[in-house]
């Protein structure tokens, strides 16, 4: 009886100790992938406690969290050929851990090399003036070509992102200079077109004048007011330059009419000289006084 007990005591702890060795947690950001004599089961294991065939059966854990890779600063011409340096992100995840396991040894290291060459590949195909401000295009296209290889190693490409673009010191004062150009010419349209319109403006409010000569009068008497209203203790009337325009008309008529006007007949000419009197007839009857010395 004793022996048979210690047996069954011996065969529990052993079974207890089979269990044990083979039994395995996975936890909630990681799948199981089991490999039994070394061939990998189709069916991945679910998060919580599994248990394995001990000595036959071996399980990796795949991490399904978004993994975060910066991708290495890459140096490349644009299409335009300006040499830049673009530096960029990638966010990416394994969608099937069985295939992550097999189909490549290093997903994280293997998505980070066909990052660089796509990110100098786009450097390669776009404009500088793409690089700058056409980016959402180029973040599609550079996910678009990293999730072409990664969809066979079951990762998924979530989001590509360039997170700096570095200019030669050169390039950088010149788009400095011309940015100062083109906010100089910017201000020199902006105000001719201010003058443009004031004076389209004055000229139509010169026409409604003129056409209403008691508004030109209106309008000395508001300027009259808004020169009160800063309580000056001399007040300046302006003087209508109309009236001046009257008094030169009228003085240039006035000389013309004194120039053109003809002289009375009968009135001696200024110029003319006077005639000689007629010598008298000398009679013989008279004397002339004598010369007094």
């Amino acid at each position: 009886m004793v022996g048979t007990f210690v047996v069954v005591v011996l065969l529990a702890v052993l079974a207890l100790l089979v269990l044990r060795s083979g039994m395995r947690v996975v936890n909630q950001v990681e799948r199981g992938v089991v490999f039994r004599w070394g061939k990998a089961l189709p069916q991945h294991r679910q998060p919580g406690i599994t248990f394995l065939i001990p000595y036959a059966d071996r399980m990796r854990k795949v991490n399904v969290q978004v993994v975060t890779l910066p991708i290495p600063t890459q140096e490349g011409i644009t299409k335009d050929n300006v040499s830049v340096k673009v530096d960029a992100v990638v966010y990416f995840r394994v969608t099937d851990p069985v295939r992550a396991a097999i189909e490549v040894q290093d997903y994280v290291f293997a998505v980070g090399q066909v990052a660089q060459s796509s990110l100098r590949s786009i450097i390669g195909k776009s404009d500088l003036d793409d690089l700058l401000s056409d980016r959402e295009r180029l973040h599609e296209g550079l996910a678009v070509m990293i999730d072409s290889p990664a969809a066979g190693w079951g990762v998924h490409i979530d989001r590509v992102e360039i997170k700096d673009v570095q200019l030669p010191e050169s390039l950088k004062r010149s788009m400095s200079r011309q940015a100062e150009a083109e906010r100089e010419r910017r201000a020199r349209v902006i105000t001719a077109d201010g003058e443009f319109q004031a004076a389209q403006q004055l000229a139509n409010a010169s026409r409604i004048m003129s056409d209403t000569p008691e508004a030109m009068q209106l309008r000395l008497l508001q300027t009259v007011v808004e020169v009160a209203a800063e309580k000056n203790s001399t007040l300046v009337m302006p003087f209508p330059v109309e009236l001046l325009r009257y008094f030169d008309r009228a003085a240039r008529n006035l000389g013309a009419g004194q120039e053109t006007a003809p002289a009375p007949t009968g009135a001696p000419s200024p110029d003319a000289r006077p005639a000689p009197a007629p010598a008298a007839s000398r009679d013989p009857r008279v004397t002339e006084p004598p010369a007094q010395a």
